[in-house]
């Protein structure tokens, strides 16, 4: 199966499948983070705090987390380069931050922002798909597909200069095969939403479910990498992105552990979230 760049060309611009993704993927979070506010009897207008802090903390972290790892500072100025986990760190410092700012502790932040996070990465890399951007090794299975213009080709002299090795004589310009794993991504953190947003009424301290989140998305991340196309294996035949991951693991089982017992009367609701009388 061979699969092509989506590209809409409006007049002189030309909007990629990876821009729509991610405005989908912004709103849909968005949206999420909303109907939970709403069904907890609360003020909605925090979930557009949430998210343009999220949309302006993302860029700035992804394109930063870039330039520091590849040296690349000329990429500041570029269209491309980003990374997610950059995106990741950059958008929870400015959303944590603007809470602050709003006095609405960590806690609830977290506990709201946890299953949209999920849906969010997920359409996220349907974006990547749709760019051909994040495919994974050399296979052989049905499903296996072609990236003739992807980001890079996956041809076999850009999959050799990620590690990957092919007989001696290959012609460096076959075109090769490989996993989607974007959109193996894309299935799994949909079933991590499905799981999280099940959980929004559970019976443990709010912010618990962050705690699920961070351990579900690192070990996607973590498992997904082994058959991703990488030229970052500084580690043996480990990536930085599963050093991250198994990092973030970790994070979400001691916050799973903290955050185990319920609130003694329950959690206090900040002032910022209560409902406000209509005016």
């Amino acid at each position: 199966m061979t699969i092509y760049p989506l590209v809409l060309h409006l007049g002189p611009f030309n909007l990629t499948g990876y821009g729509i993704m991610m405005m989908v993927a912004f709103l849909m979070a968005g949206w999420t983070i909303q109907l939970d506010l709403r069904q907890r009897g609360l003020d909605e207008e925090y979930a557009a705090d949430i998210i343009l802090a999220a949309v302006l903390g993302g860029l700035v972290g992804a394109k930063l987390w870039y330039v520091l790892l590849t040296g690349e500072w000329d990429a500041l100025f570029r269209r491309g380069g980003f990374v997610w986990y950059g995106g990741f760190l950059g958008g929870v410092a400015a959303v944590l931050l603007n809470g602050r700012r709003r006095r609405v502790p960590p806690r609830w932040t977290m506990e709201l922002t946890a299953a949209p996070l999920a849906v969010g990465y997920a359409l996220g890399r349907v974006g990547c798909f749709l760019v051909n951007d994040d495919y994974g090794i050399p296979s052989s299975l049905p499903w296996a597909m072609k990236f003739p213009e992807g980001l890079p080709h996956s041809t076999v002299a850009e999959l050799t200069s990620m590690h990957v090795q092919f007989p001696p004589g290959t012609d460096p310009g076959q075109l090769v095969a490989v996993h989607p794993t974007q959109i193996y991504e894309t299935a799994l953190m949909l079933a991590a939403f499905w799981l999280l947003w099940r959980l929004r009424g559970h019976h443990h301290a709010i912010g618990w479910r962050f705690g699920v989140y961070l351990v579900l998305a690192g070990l996607e991340r973590f498992l997904i990498e082994f058959v991703r196309a990488k030229d970052d294996r500084l580690l043996g035949p480990l990536t930085l992105a599963q050093a991250t991951s198994a990092l973030l693991v970790l994070v979400g089982i001691v916050i799973l552990r903290r955050l185990d017992a319920p609130d003694a009367a329950g959690a206090a609701v900040p002032a910022y979230l209560r409902p406000r009388a209509p005016a």
